[in-house]
């Protein structure tokens, strides 16, 4: 027996019915899964901008590419470059900072990306730029700090080529010195180890929600000392 024309053509348009609320279900589910909507960045991420340096040769220093991927991510502006360029960054920021398009300055660097950080903030600071927070990853020379951001941090292995950063007398900002001998990290391995990937980009979003502003009032090139002294808080190693 032949089937019923009308009933193969219900039979069909149920079908058809059944499909577009399936496709229907789907899209919704896409459109209010987590992993698809990304939130506007605030205000004072956009106004941020973070400085990742790289070591000798930018091949040991690819962990921070993964740091800066995961900040631009959540919407805060990175700029990755070899620790060669630290003087022509640090004018970039100045003139942003100037023009009112910055306000949080935040510098990361590993190895000798490390090692250079304290010139970037001192060159930053007569400019007459603050620097919000600065963290550096086994710094493989003897660094002392004589001009400070709001937050110097130094990550490092004590038992390898790392060393701990020292601070000149008068330094204002504070200073910690975080020894992470024995964890398992190394010198080549440390910008690219999970944990302190987290912590890093923990510190740069407690700075950020930290921020009302610039980082902290830093006295115009050739201001009096006094005023320079109460820029910023009595350091801590």
């Amino acid at each position: 027996m032949r089937p019923n024309g009308r009933h193969t053509a219900d039979t069909s348009q149920l079908s058809t019915l059944r499909m577009w609320g399936i496709c229907l279900l789907l899209l919704s589910a896409v459109a209010m899964s987590p992993t698809t909507a990304k939130a506007a960045p605030s205000q004072a991420a956009a106004t941020t901008h973070v400085y990742l340096l790289r070591g000798v040769l930018n091949i040991f220093s690819l962990g921070l590419d993964t740091i800066g991927a995961r900040l631009e991510a959540q919407g805060i502006p990175v700029t990755v470059a070899n620790f060669v360029s630290w003087s022509s960054l640090a004018d970039e920021a100045a003139a942003n900072y100037r023009a009112g398009r910055l306000k949080t300055i935040v510098l990361v660097g590993h190895s000798s990306g490390a090692t250079a950080l304290p010139d970037m903030i001192a060159k930053l600071n007569q400019l007459g730029v603050p620097v919000k927070l600065a963290i550096g990853l086994d710094s493989v020379f003897k660094t002392r700090l004589s001009t400070g951001a709001e937050r110097y941090i130094n990550i490092y292995i004590g038992d390898g080529p790392g060393e701990p950063v020292r601070a000149a007398a008068g330094l204002r900002g504070k200073l910690d010195n975080v020894d992470v001998r024995g964890t398992g990290v190394g010198h080549i391995t440390i910008d690219k180890n999970e944990a302190i990937q987290r912590r890093v980009i923990a510190e740069i979003d407690a700075a950020i929600a930290r921020s009302r502003g610039p980082a902290g009032p830093v006295a115009e090139p050739g201001a009096p000392r006094a005023a320079r002294a109460a820029a910023v808080t009595p350091a801590r190693n």
